[in-house]
């Protein structure tokens, strides 16, 4: 797969603090990754399937989590794994295309791992600042809207 080609046309600092979301959003709630994200430079958002708003105090959290992470300067690596051990190790059903033979995954220190087409920064420190500037909560969808600052 020639992922210059395919890669989507996200902002890497976006995509890649996506990345950390999902997975302090996992980590601390055991939901699994976003249902659904739509990325762009200025702002983002993530959908959840979620049971309930979260707390000022768990926005907070999530928030402070993400900027720690992000302040830990984790290498942001990619690898490129055969389809059939990819396809055990990892879910590939939000891959948006035919993967063919080879699957990229991206490391974000010992932190995530995900199968990912986009693109991303080097290492966290790049980020710059996490805001969550928003959040709702409806019909069984947590939405988290959210930037960052450069620093």
């Amino acid at each position: 797969m020639e992922y210059a080609e395919n890669q989507k046309n996200y902002d890497p600092r976006m995509h890649s603090v996506e990345h950390i979301l999902n997975s302090t959003m996992d980590k601390m709630f055991k939901r699994g990754r976003s249902a659904n994200a739509h990325i762009e430079k200025k702002k983002s958002k993530c959908d959840y399937n979620f049971d309930r708003a979260l707390t000022d105090d768990e926005i907070k959290v999530v928030e402070n989590k993400v900027n720690e992470i992000i302040q830990k300067d984790l290498p942001v690596m990619e690898e490129l794994l055969p389809f059939e051990e990819a396809n055990v190790k990892y879910n590939l059903a939000r891959i948006p295309d035919e993967p063919g033979e080879v699957v990229r995954i991206i490391k974000i220190g010992d932190y995530d791992t995900c199968p990912c087409s986009g693109p991303h920064v080097k290492s966290t420190k790049e980020i710059g600042r996490f805001e969550i500037y928003s959040s709702a909560y409806e019909n069984g969808i947590l939405r988290i809207r959210f930037k960052v600052h450069q620093e």
